[in-house]
């Protein structure tokens, strides 16, 4: 019988224990999970965002990867790029980090994965969130994505922010799309989606008119435009550009006295009255999974583009009392969050 260092206080173990102690010698002695990258080659990851720096869903990425065992300096080192609310700069970071040699680029919003497309038909590209990919070619198809880009997909459609807004005010016939025209290009998807939304509204007895703002300094501008259309309420989009400046979006809208929807909580919480959308927190720490398989031998082409099945509504009360408004108890019983 194989005998332990230990052996000599007198204890002799038998072949079932010593199983059970190396079992706990391996488990105790394995620095990462069970399928975790093994020690090697550093990875370079690009992050690539037209915002001004880390978010809640650039540290959810992060997040995405240490639960799937990288560590960061170990595994893998980021190469930030933040556009600080300036689109027309994201081709130019885009290049920079097809310079800086990365092994893949993650994307958020999509004109950043557009400027990434443009710059790189080699590297791996992954989109956090990106509006209708296959619309806006970024991908050949959400199950066969083909190239060198995939992600996951906003996929809410306008309407149904119109349709929550309507019932939550029902004596609205019309309503302002503010919204960034480069996440929206190009010109003959644009033109679609808003002959699209200005049809399904009308089925809910609204007009729609769409307010551009693709300039985070221009809100002002931008609201001098949502004041003379004599709109009666507002949807926001959760453009990058305007998701910088949101706190100002909702706080124009409370002066204005317009009851205003967003895509994405962010919205209700600096202040909208309410939003509805994909959990974008979620998405993002979804898209780590991307990065597992592509740094494992993956192919973009071959991941198919993932759709959330997870959705939330905010209700902020606060600014509804502001508003002097009552919200119908059927929008407020739907509402995964009340905001006192």
């Amino acid at each position: 019988m194989r005998r332990f260092p230990f052996a000599h206080l007198g204890l002799r173990i038998g072949a079932t224990a010593a199983l059970l102690v190396a079992l706990v010698v391996n488990l105790v002695g394995a620095p990462l999970a069970a399928g975790a990258p093994q020690a090697g080659k550093v990875y370079r990851i690009g992050f690539l965002s037209v915002r001004s720096g880390p978010t809640d869903t650039s540290q959810a990425f992060l997040q995405g990867l240490r639960d799937l065992g990288y560590l960061e300096g170990r595994h893998f080192v980021m190469e930030y790029r933040w556009a600080a609310g300036k689109s027309e700069r994201l081709p130019a970071l885009a290049a920079d980090l097809v310079q800086a040699k990365v092994d893949l680029i993650v994307t958020a919003g999509t004109p950043a994965t557009m400027a990434a497309k443009e710059a790189t038909g080699t590297i791996p590209i992954i989109f956090g969130s990106a509006g209708s990919p296959e619309e806006k070619k970024l991908v050949a198809s959400l199950a066969q994505p083909g190239g060198n880009v995939t992600g996951l997909a906003l996929h809410v459609a306008s309407t149904k922010h119109l349709q929550v807004l309507k019932e939550a005010v029902p004596e609205l016939s019309r309503v302002g799309l503010l919204y960034d025209p480069a996440t929206t290009a190009p010109e003959k998807y644009r033109r679609s989606f808003l002959a699209g939304l200005e049809t399904d509204a009308r089925a809910l007895g609204l007009r729609v008119q769409p307010i551009p703002l693709s300039n985070p300094v221009e809100v002002e501008r931008g609201f001098s435009e949502v004041r003379r259309s004599g709109v009666q309420g507002l949807l926001v989009d959760n453009a990058s550009p305007i998701l910088l400046v949101r706190e100002r979006v909702c706080a124009l809208a409370k002066q204005q006295q317009l009851p205003t929807i967003g895509q994405g909580r962010e919205f209700a919480d600096a202040g909208c009255l309410m939003s509805y959308g994909e959990i974008l927190v979620d998405m993002y720490r979804r898209a780590a999974a991307y990065v597992d398989k592509i740094l494992k031998g993956a192919k973009p082409a071959d991941l198919p583009v993932e759709q959330p099945t997870k959705f939330e509504l905010v209700v902020n009360l606060g600014t509804a009392k502001a508003l002097g408004l009552t919200i119908p108890q059927s929008v407020l019983l739907r509402a995964d969050e009340v905001i006192q």
